[in-house]
Formats: structure tokens, sequence, C-alpha cells
């Protein structure tokens, strides 16, 4: 008679005989059950559970079950690579968002026909069944089996070094040490092997657990993320738990492909990134400045009106203040070298905040002045690694809307909370709806400075903050500034992507290390609180993700161009400009297409150039002191008086609604 075990299953006591697999236990189909978690640690279908134990399932749709599933892909697309390639070499193929991705030691660059080659072997591999064994292995067994695999055996030299994470974490190298494991992929038939790696785990039970993947790309990567490594090639790949979602996701693709900032600044002819200046600086033609005007004038507006008072502070200084704020030593890699100037080493401002201290500190300050909000359009460079500069929403030059907050601790949480609401007005007015905010603490890392009592009280405050939004809350543990904890404000846009736009992080640190201090109602000297606040994040990442959002078509109080006169011929060019001049005397952006092009051309390059408003004039328009009025998306009224046309335009502008 077996032995009985005691497990919890769905929250219930459940008695099983001893040599019982997860998968018995969850009674798990493979397909939709892929694995389990057992005592709160991802484990494969077939592990056998022990008394006590507390297991749930992982569903193929969560986002467990998606990671799991995407790796066992990324090992089929290795296997694949393998037999397809005896050559290459193993690296590392961790899952990652939408994905997975898999590294080779290969002699050529893949070409496109190569991925079509090994996505139909990989489609075999899947209808093939093969099974996903996992099996325990010694530090000498594994150099053994994987003699031939060069990176392989540095991971395992590296293991218990504490360089041996690599990143993606799911190989089974782990700092510290720990039991090395293999998984087999096996003919289901007679159960011979066909291809192994050296694995973590945990995988699907079998490769027809893989309902849909696609592999999408292929370039290179520096082993292990150095440099001074070998390059590797990389293939990229996607895979999800049923066809319907890979073809909603791979349309999101297609959508974000048209929506690309980069494309469409040049089609709009907004802004360039002309080589000669280098990489990650922008320029920004007639039409981008527009749009970037409009965007810092709302600013100025809606900041004055909340009692911001502006400052200007210079594009460089002396490093020593950036030793003096902590950002040298934490934040070194991410600035500009250093330039010697006068036996001096100076650097170009990475942020605004040390030198708003000194702002702070030029005078004696008193409680009465308190909260002072500071803010200033203030350019700043970041030395961005070249691999991570991407058009407008990765740049290393940038120009942020940078505001830093002194108060009282009384203070703090009424302003926190103000000043929250005040962001997501903003956004709002942007056209912005779809929030969550994200709450980035500290952890252990030696990484942050100060006390971890003021840490606690400077993150509550951000907690209450938030839960009063009424936002959804989602916590990013170790994701602080070096000198305070913050909330993101992350944004979904049009097509469902999310963006971190505005921050707000609150700092006991640095009005010490400069010695800030006003003179309290009691007569003592007090330290402030500072609240270091960016609402764009950027300027340029900001317009970025709002030409993205609106694919192009920004609403009409940002549009660079709000209305195109069309003539239907050269006689009714002038009625036009009339009716043009009336529309800038309202603040109107206006142009009379006066080319020799046909009328039905000049719509179409209206529409192409995404112009809110055309206005179309004729004969019986002029008689009858009318316009045929025609919006962006196609549609048209006609007849439409003078006055009633420009009451619209005007209204549209002024109320900030997207047509």
């Amino acid at each position: 008679m077996s032995a009985e075990l005691r497990i919890t299953l769905a929250g219930a006591e459940r008695v099983v005989v001893a040599g019982t697999t997860a998968g018995d236990a969850l009674e798990a189909d493979g397909r939709t059950v892929i694995a389990a978690r057992v005592n709160d640690e991802l484990r494969d279908l077939a592990h056998v559970v022990a008394e006590g134990d507390v297991v749930e399932p992982v569903e193929i749709d969560s986002a467990d079950g998606r990671a799991i599933m995407r790796h066992s892909t990324a090992h089929v697309m290795a296997q694949a690579v393998q037999e397809l390639f005896p050559d290459a070499k193993l690296g590392i193929g961790p899952p990652v968002e939408n994905g997975f991705y898999y590294d080779f030691d290969v002699h050529h660059a893949f070409q496109p026909d190569d991925l079509k080659r090994i996505e139909k072997r990989m489609r075999e591999i899947v209808k093939q069944g093969q099974t996903f064994s996992r099996r325990e292995i010694s530090d000498e067994e594994a150099r053994f089996e994987l003699a031939a695999e060069p990176y392989k055996l540095e991971l395992i030299g590296l293991k218990g070094s504490g360089a041996a994470e690599s990143g993606d974490g799911h190989e089974n190298v782990e700092v510290g040490g720990g039991q090395l494991t293999i998984y087999d992929n096996k003919d289901p038939k007679d159960g011979s092997l066909r291809w192994f790696d050296l694995c973590r785990g945990p995988h699907v039970p079998t490769t027809r657990a893989i309902p849909a993947f696609k592999l999408m790309r292929s370039g290179g990567a520096y082993w292990r993320g150095s440099e001074k490594n070998p390059q590797l090639q990389r293939i990229y790949g996607t895979a999800w738990e049923s066809r319907d979602k890979q073809d909603e996701y791979l349309h999101r693709l297609e959508e974000a492909e048209k929506r690309d900032h980069r494309k469409l600044g040049a089609e709009l002819d907004l802004f360039s990134f002309p080589p000669e200046l280098g990489s990650g600086l922008p320029v920004f033609h007639p039409k981008g400045g527009i749009i970037r005007k409009e965007m810092e004038d709302y600013m100025r507006r809606r900041q004055l009106e909340a009692g911001y008072e502006f400052v200007n502070t210079p594009h460089l200084t002396k490093s020593s203040l950036f030793e003096t704020s902590g950002h040298l030593p934490w934040y070194g890699e991410d600035m500009f070298p250093a330039f010697e100037l006068d036996g001096v080493d100076y650097r170009v401002k990475p942020m605004n905040c040390p030198m708003h201290n000194l702002i702070f500190r030029a005078r004696g300050r008193s409680y009465r002045e308190l909260p002072l909000r500071l803010c200033e359009f203030g350019s700043v460079y970041r030395y961005e690694k070249s691999g991570v500069v991407h058009g407008l929403t990765r740049v290393r030059g940038m120009t942020q809307d940078d505001s830093h907050i002194y108060t009282t601790k009384e203070q703090m949480g009424d302003e926190l909370k103000s000043l929250l609401t005040f962001v997501l007005s903003v956004l709002r007015d942007f056209g912005l709806e779809d929030f969550y905010l994200e709450l980035s603490t500290r952890d252990d890392s030696d990484k942050f400075i100060g006390d971890p009592a003021e840490w606690a009280e400077a993150t509550e405050s951000l907690r209450q903050a938030a839960e009063e939004s009424g936002l959804d809350l989602v916590a990013d543990p170790g994701g602080a500034a070096f000198y305070g904890p913050k909330i993101s404000v992350q944004v979904r846009d049009a097509i469902g992507r999310t963006w971190q736009l505005s921050t707000i992080q609150l700092d006991f640190n640095q009005p010490k290390r400069f010695g800030l201090e006003y003179q309290a109602a009691d007569g003592t000297r007090q330290t402030p609180v500072m609240i270091h606040r960016a609402l764009f994040g950027s300027v340029e990442r900001f317009m970025g993700v709002l030409v993205e959002h609106y694919a192009g078509a920004l609403p009409a109080w940002l549009s660079p161009v709000q209305v195109v006169g069309i003539p239907i011929a050269d006689a009714h060019a002038p009625y036009l400009q009339d009716v043009a001049k009336r529309l800038r005397e309202r603040g109107i952006r206006v142009e009379v297409d006066a080319a020799d092009d046909r009328m039905q051309k000049k719509i179409r390059n209206a529409q192409k150039q995404k112009v809110p408003f055309m206005l179309l004039a004729g004969d019986d328009d002029i008689a009858n002191g009318a316009v045929s009025f025609r919006y962006r998306n196609g549609e048209q009224k006609n007849g439409v008086s003078v006055d009633e046309a420009i009451a619209e335009i005007v209204g549209a502008v002024e109320s900030r609604v997207q047509v």
C-alpha cells in the first residue's frame, strides 16, 4: 500500500499518494495549465510533491505561464538552429516582454531565409510533441556533457562567483552556487534524446504546449552584454497562448510601425537627427518648433497659475557640484566626461536639481516662503549608450520641464496630493486619459543613501498621495533614485502601450547635503523637504509620445498648421486669403495653398500633413460668404458661413478637443 501525503490544493487540504506529481494533483491538461507553483516556487508539472506542499496551477495565459512557454520556445529555436547549423554555439535564451531570444556564435549573420528555415524546423519539433525532462547534474558532469559549448562552460565556471547572473534570470547559474540542472528534449515515441540545454526551468511538459510563435528578426549582441566580449547573433521571436493573441500582438506592432514618431517626424517635417551633430541630438524644424512652443507656453501658464516661479541655470558646472549632490558616485556613468578649464574639471549638466539647491541657498529663507516652487525648462545632457538611443524618446540632449519644491514636513503630504492632481490634469489636457501609478522604493542595495527611517516616512507619504488619487498603484521595489522614493505616472497610449511620463520624487537627503535651511515660526533653523517633479519628463520624449499616440494627427491646438485654405481655382485664392487674415487675427495658424496643383491633390497634401481643417471655396461659396468646411477624417460640410467656420475652428483650438 502506497504511503499517503497531505498537500494544500486550491486552498483546501488534500490527501494524495506518495509519488504524485504536481500535474497529477492539479489534473493539468498540459495545455491550459502548463506548470505549477509549489510553496511559491515555479515547478514543472512533473515535479513530485512532498508532505505539506502548497500547490497552485500556473496557467498559460498568466504572466508566469507566458514566460515559461516563451522560454520553452527559445529552447525549441535553439534546437532547430543547431540541427540546421551544427557548428552554432549556444549563448543564453531567456523570455522577455512579449517574446524570447537566443544568442548563438555562428560563422555568419543570420539572413531572412535562415529565419524561415529555422521557423519551419521549429514547427516540426512542436508538432512532434517532444518532452521537456529535467535532471540534476554535477558541475563535473555538466562540463563533460557541454564540453563543446564554451559559453555554457563559462557560466558553469562563474557559478558562485557573484558575477554569474547573465541577466535573463532563467539560466541555471545562480549567485552563491546551487544545483545545476539540464533539460532534455526527448522523442515522445522512444524517449531518445534529441537535444539538451543547461537550464533552471521550469518548462512546458511537451512542445505541443506551445500554441503560437513567430521569429521576428536577428541582430548582433555582445556576450553577457559587454563590448569586451565576442559578438554573437541574437534571434528574437514572439510566442503566445493562442493564435488570436499572437495576431493581436502582430497587429499592434504594425500599428506601432505606422505611428513611429521618427517616420512621422520626417514626413511631417517636425525634426531630424543630423549625423554631423552626433547620436541622440535632435534639431527641431519650424513645424516641430511650433509644437514645442505650444507645449512649453501651456506649461508656463499652468505653472504660473499654480504658484511656480521660473528660474534659469547654466548648461555646465564644476564637477564638484555633483559630488556635493551625490550624483557623481551613483550617476557618473550616465554623465558626459569631464573636461578641464582653468585647471578645474567641468561637466555639462545632466540634471537641474543641484543648481536649484544653490538658488534656494543664495539667501536666508523663512517658513513663510514655503512651499517654494522653482521651475525651469532646463537643457540637460546624458551619455546614453548608443544602443539605447531611440528617436526623441531616448536622447542625449533634452529639455526637462523641471520643478523642485521646497516644503516643511508639515506641508509635505498636502503638497504631494495637490501636485499629483496637478500632474494628472495637465496630462488630460494633452488628451492622455489612461493612467496607473508606480511606486519606486529602496531595497537592500548599497546604492541608496540616507536614514532608513526617513526613507520609510517619504515612502509612506508618497503611498498615501497615490492611494488618494484612486488610480491603480503598482510596486517597483529597488527602482527608487539613490536619494529618495518616487511615484511615476504610467500612461497607456491609443494602442495600449505604456509610457513612463511624469515623476514625483521625495528627497530628504539633498537638502542636508547642500546645508539648506529655513527659519521656522519658533525661530529655529530647519531643513526643508525637497520634491523633484518632471511633468513631461522631457519635452522631446513627451512630443515623441504624443506624435505616436495621435499617429501624427495632433489636436488642433498643437497642430503646426491648423487650417489650410484650398481655392477651387486661382481666382478664388484672394477670397480665402481674406478668410485667412481673419483667422490669424484670432491666433489661428493658417495657410492658403495657391500652388498650381489641382484641388484634389491639395486636399490629399493637407490630409498627409494631418491638418485638422480645410476650407474650400469656389464661385458659389464666394457669392454666399461661405466655405466648404472639410475635416482631416474626410467629412465635409458645404455652404458653411465664414463666421460659423471661424467660430468652430477657434472653439476647437481653445477647448483643446481632438477633431
